[in-house]
């Protein structure tokens, strides 16, 4: 049913995302599909990251990780955005359309009261994609 899955991450929120790694890895090996965890980052210092180098040499020891300990191939890919908090959802559509992604797995947090104001990134993004989007808390 599906072929490649996408799974942006923020490790920001490193806490909320293991849950939505997981269900990833399991519908990735149950439909023998592909699976890359995507990082949006800046090319100035940001709490995930100091730099793109950086960025993408966490994102490719997570992919080691869940190679190891889900027996599946995972891959990386790094976007660079000029401001990821007001592009971050233009930057995971297109790289889903680069990857040709039929699925998006992402980590959302609980609902708060912050959320009255600001839609959370999960929920903008699936509204501004034909894509399924498959979000986790």
């Amino acid at each position: 049913m599906y072929k490649s899955i996408m799974v942006p991450i923020d490790f920001a929120h490193a806490n909320d995302i293991q849950r939505g790694l997981n269900v990833a890895c399991d519908l990735a090996q149950h439909y023998g599909a592909e699976l890359c965890i995507v990082g949006v980052t800046a090319t100035a210092p940001t709490f995930s990251a100091r730099s793109p180098r950086e960025m993408a040499t966490k994102l490719d020891a997570l992919a080691e990780t869940l190679t190891d300990r889900h027996g599946i191939p995972v891959t990386t890919k790094t976007v660079i955005s000029h401001d990821p908090a007001v592009d971050l959802e233009e930057n995971l559509v297109t790289a889903a359309r680069e990857m040709s992604a039929d699925l998006v797995v992402m980590s959302s947090h609980k609902p708060g009261i912050i959320d009255i104001f600001f839609a959370p990134h999960s929920i903008t993004f699936a509204a501004h994609t034909e894509l399924s989007v498959f979000i986790v808390r």
